[in-house]
């Protein structure tokens, strides 16, 4: 017998299921259960493209300490796909498990010798007990949940009430779920006695934490953030963005009457929605819209115009792996050069990068802020990751005190008291000039909005001198915004550190788990989470004040590292890439062994405690 990992409250399950199976609800029910239990847990849905028949992962980390990220590696893996066996079994643990389907039993050549195998006859018990080919499928989902139930340690009762809370006003399918769940609960208890060293125990680990995705989070930030205007075309990942934020502007932004206080639309394709949410940002809304790489990719032409207009406009990109349709349900951080410098010609946009659905929801609503004050376009950086996947985070906060920036805009008051406007006058030195609203003034304040040059009142101009005035204002105002937008964060080694890492967006769970597994191994690591584009002087201190500094980027072609080296400053031969790009989200074992690695090519060795590595 395989020699046995045995863990509490800290081990990775991993589901094999085939797409369109019924697998996922029951998969989220089961990661659902630590929560209840007050444990930690953070679930990944590995998904293909299509609807029905490829394979699908659903991945669930438990751990009492509270890391989020993806750690590397399988505890247990509950092996439903026939398709993908020898790959899932190769990715368990040595002393791990193997939980499968032994209707039929498979041959000793199928496993491994170092893995413990648990086979419970599912099909068979299915078969037995429902007739219907669908509700066979449907209750061995549900039976396996109450079969690992009892294996771990679960609590029943908890199961039950999820599953009433899924199934509640559907009567008539709530017994039969709950009759499945005991009879793979009742089974594994009586004969699989024993056969897991896998347990959890009931914990107050998860405090007030909430459980929500990023796409849901972002739509809360617009509602809350004074968007009244969507347009998007659906595309993965980022669609349900845009459907949260329907729900919640139907429950949050409609008055007593039942009249709403918003316009929703689904355009006919990208190029139409950023036309739209651009006319929306001219008119005065606030106004965004939720797309993913190759939408970005049609968009530029709009978000050049937006640029040299200066007109507000939201974009927020769940970034997912390209070029073209490229991977559409794996995730990167694909897209960081491509919105940096989108359009032809000289532009630079501000992007904000969220690590979590709550700095989704923060980010979002300071989008908006951003692009009135800035009269910019402004994306929000997120990924199918953080998307896609409901994340442990802290409750989402709101102070009903704060106002919104709607920037430099000229009143009606003013242009009366004869105030010079000039569309594109640099009146305070910061670059951002004044605007007027549609229908300000019936005789003021008017002004032509073209993506041709003009000159400081907006008069067309082919003038070289104009056109340059006009380049060196919208630097400067590029420039102002590294005082608006969230500066970078700091993690400091507890002990002297030589080097230092740079990260962003969805690697931070897993990368403060790196930070703290090579602390362990004696190498010492200061870490910056850069939070926004343009780079304050901070990032560039950070740099300089170490030997080497890790990049982490989840693409190919070190993009962060390549904005950095363009636009902060600071040379390139300081930086060191980590790159991961397979579309499965960053782990922290991958990080830790890139890094420590590395360090060792470098004559880094790893030393005794209080001396810098």
């Amino acid at each position: 017998m395989a020699k046995r990992i045995e863990a509490v409250n800290d081990f990775v399950v991993k589901f094999a299921n085939i797409n369109g199976s019924g697998s996922a609800s029951a998969n989220e029910l089961f990661a659902k259960s630590f929560l209840r239990m007050g444990i930690p847990v953070s679930p990944r849905n590995i998904f293909p493209s299509n609807i029905q028949g490829l394979p699908t992962w659903y991945e669930v980390r438990v751990t009492e300490r509270g890391w989020l990220g993806r750690r590397g590696g399988v505890d247990l893996m509950v092996a439903m796909n026939p398709q993908t066996w020898d790959q899932d079994i190769a990715e368990i643990e040595p002393g791990g498990y193997v939980f499968y389907d032994d209707t039929r039993p498979l041959p000793a050549s199928k496993f491994r010798p170092d893995v413990n195998v648990i086979g419970m006859p599912l099909t068979e018990i299915c078969n037995t007990n429902y007739v219907d080919a669908r509700e066979r499928q449907l209750f061995k989902n549900i039976i396996y949940v109450g079969a690992l139930a009892a294996l771990l340690g679960i609590e029943p009762e908890v199961v039950a009430e999820l599953i009433g809370e899924q199934y509640k006003g559907k009567e008539k399918l709530l017994m039969p779920n709950v009759k499945a769940f005991h009879m793979g609960y009742d089974y594994a208890r009586e004969r699989l006695k024993d056969a897991l060293g896998l347990k959890v125990k009931r914990s107050d680990a998860v405090g007030d934490g909430i459980f929500i995705d990023g796409n849901s989070a972002a739509a809360l930030g617009c509602v809350y953030g004074g968007a009244t205007v969507c347009a998007w075309y659906p595309i993965t990942p980022s669609s349900s963005l845009a459907e949260a934020f329907q729900r919640y502007c139907s429950k949050l932004r409609t008055d007593d009457g039942g009249r709403h206080n918003f316009a929703i639309v689904q355009a006919e394709d990208e190029l139409a929605s950023i036309g739209m949410v651009i006319g929306a940002g001219w008119n005065g809304a606030r106004a965004f819209t939720a797309t993913s790489g190759p939408g970005v990719s049609l968009m530029t032409e709009f978000i050049g115009l937006a640029y040299f207009a200066e007109i507000p406009a939201t974009i927020i990109n769940v970034q997912r792996g390209g070029p073209s349709t490229g991977m559409p349900t794996r995730t990167q951080q694909a897209d960081v050069l491509a919105c940096a410098y989108a359009s032809h010609g000289d532009t630079k946009h501000v992007l904000l990068f969220p690590e979590d659905p709550k700095e989704c929801f923060e980010f979002a609503a300071e989008a908006l802020d951003l692009a009135d004050r800035l009269q910019t376009p402004v994306f929000v950086m997120t990924d199918l990751d953080i998307g896609m996947n409901q994340r442990l985070c802290k409750p989402l906060e709101w102070d009903d005190a704060r106002s919104y920036d709607r920037g430099k805009v000229m009143t009606r008051a003013e242009l009366d008291a004869g105030k010079d406007f000039g569309r594109y006058l640099d009146v305070d030195g910061d670059g951002i000039p004044y605007r007027t609203y549609p229908g300000t003034h019936a005789k003021r304040g008017a002004y032509f909005t073209r993506g041709t040059t003009k000159d400081r009142y907006a008069r067309y101009s082919e003038a070289g001198p104009d056109y340059v005035d006009n380049m060196r204002r919208l630097q400067k105002k590029f420039e102002t915004a590294k005082a608006l937008v969230p500066k970078p964060l700091l993690t400091a080694s507890k002990a002297p550190a030589r080097f230092g890492a740079i990260y962003y967006g969805s690697t931070s769970p897993a990368m403060h788990e790196a930070l703290d597994s090579l602390a362990e191994m004696g190498i010492s690591i200061n870490a910056l989470r850069v939070r926004a584009f343009p780079f304050q002087d901070e990032t560039a201190d950070f740099v300089a004040s170490h030997h080497k500094v890790f990049v982490i980027d989840q693409n190919r072609d070190a993009q962060l590292k390549t904005l950095l080296g363009n636009d902060a400053g600071i040379n390139p031969a300081n930086l060191i890439s980590v790159l991961h790009y397979d579309g499965t989200p960053i782990t922290a074992r991958y990080i830790t062994n890139e890094i420590a690695q590395i360090t060792r090519t470098l004559n880094v060795r790893p030393i005794k405690k209080d001396k810098a590595a």
